[in-house]
């Protein structure tokens, strides 16, 4: 564990917040949204998880290995034919 820092906690609106200071947050990574978990009595903030982080690669790579084409065929009716915008 590093150093502890004494902080306040401050009013914020209707809701209560604490300023954590600018060197703890470039330590840790921290930029934009976060997760709060209380664990036993501590609470814990971490980044918060980007669930589609490297989807975009991912889908490039499928693409390129023809892993993007329909499984099953398309067989369309006549109203698809003529009430569905294509």
């Amino acid at each position: 564990m590093g150093t502890a820092i004494k902080t306040r906690v401050v009013k914020i609106g209707n809701s209560q917040g604490i300023r954590i200071p600018k060197t703890l947050l470039e330590q840790s990574g921290i930029s934009t949204d976060v997760e709060i978990e209380l664990q036993e009595n501590y609470l814990v903030i971490r980044s918060a998880s980007r669930s589609r982080l490297g989807w975009d690669e991912a889908f490039a790579a499928m693409a390129e290995q023809k892993g993007d084409r329909l499984l099953d065929d398309v067989s369309t009716t006549e109203w698809d034919q003529a009430e569905w915008e294509w």
